[in-house]
């Protein structure tokens, strides 16, 4: 088993602890690690490979990369990589960079469609070949931002959730690495001078919304560094009674229990807005 470095023990415990938390990972799981050739998901590959031997091959892993056919992409080195570290694996190429750069028009965000493209190769592969696990790299600020985003762009909250049911019911989702922190994988990521393969699609898109957020976390954060880790705390601490959504919290039927409880207080009427510009 590979000794891990300061930063990698610091990975190793949060991602066992999410792992943990979540019962992400079970035993006799075979685990499709997304590859996409990114510090973020190789870190994850490097992580689960270290917990698989801690724990003495309880789980089995297997990474999947997909090639998007995007120009300029090079898997000689990651396959050398993967060789090296005797990591079953398998490099499927599908032109969906093709089909993306022809359905979005110039200047609007390639993101939507990429991923709705990546996420149904992912599915249909784990499902041909019985993984129970489909392990995504995506890390804590990956998490508050998605949320931030959310909120912003979208008007709901919500964000990625660490263990996910797809819609179909087929699959499980685990994001391991929701606990750990970018620049902690950053580092690591220098340290182990992984093989990465750059992003030439969305990673040119300066414009994101995402960039524009992060932007915004990260200029919070110098005031108050806690500011991820409150926005990350948040996710797990909601408390419906303070928010709006009526499916969560039966705000019509509240009443002090100084109300008399009769039919004569009930004010049952709607107004139309119209009604009141004359008052």
């Amino acid at each position: 088993m590979p000794e891990l470095s300061k930063i990698g023990k610091k990975l190793a415990h949060y991602t066992s602890k999410a792992i943990a938390e979540f019962k992400m990972i079970e035993k006799g799981d075979k685990v499709m690690v997304c590859l996409s050739g990114g510090k973020d998901s190789f870190s994850m590959l490097c992580i689960l490979d270290f917990l698989r031997q801690k724990y003495h091959y309880s789980f089995e892993i297997f990474a999947f990369t997909l090639d998007q056919a995007q120009p300029g992409w090079d898997d000689s080195a990651l396959r050398d990589w993967l060789n090296h570290r005797k990591i079953p694996y398998e490099i499927m190429r599908r032109d969906t960079y093709s089909i993306v750069k022809e359905k979005i028009p110039e200047g609007q965000t390639y993101c939507s469609l990429c991923s709705r493209l990546r996420r149904g190769t992912i599915y249909n592969y784990a499902e041909q070949n019985g993984f129970t696990k489909i392990a995504l790299g995506h890390h804590r600020d990956d998490l508050i931002r998605t949320l931030l985003m959310s909120i912003l762009y979208s008007g709901q909250i919500k964000s990625m959730p660490p263990k996910l049911l797809s819609d179909n019911k087929k699959h499980v989702v685990i994001r391991p690495l929701a606990y750990c922190q970018e620049q902690d994988i950053i580092e690591y990521a220098k340290e182990q001078q992984f093989p990465i393969i750059p992003c030439n699609l969305c990673g040119s898109q300066e414009n994101l919304s995402r960039v524009k957020v992060k932007k915004l976390i990260d200029e919070l954060a110098k005031d108050n560094p806690k500011v991820p880790s409150n926005i990350l705390h948040a996710l797990s601490s909601v408390n419906p009674s303070q928010l709006m959504d009526s499916s969560l919290w039966d705000f019509k039927n509240l009443k002090s229990e100084h109300v008399a409880h009769s039919s004569d207080s009930e004010f049952p009427l709607v107004f139309d807005a119209t009604e009141f510009e004359n008052l």
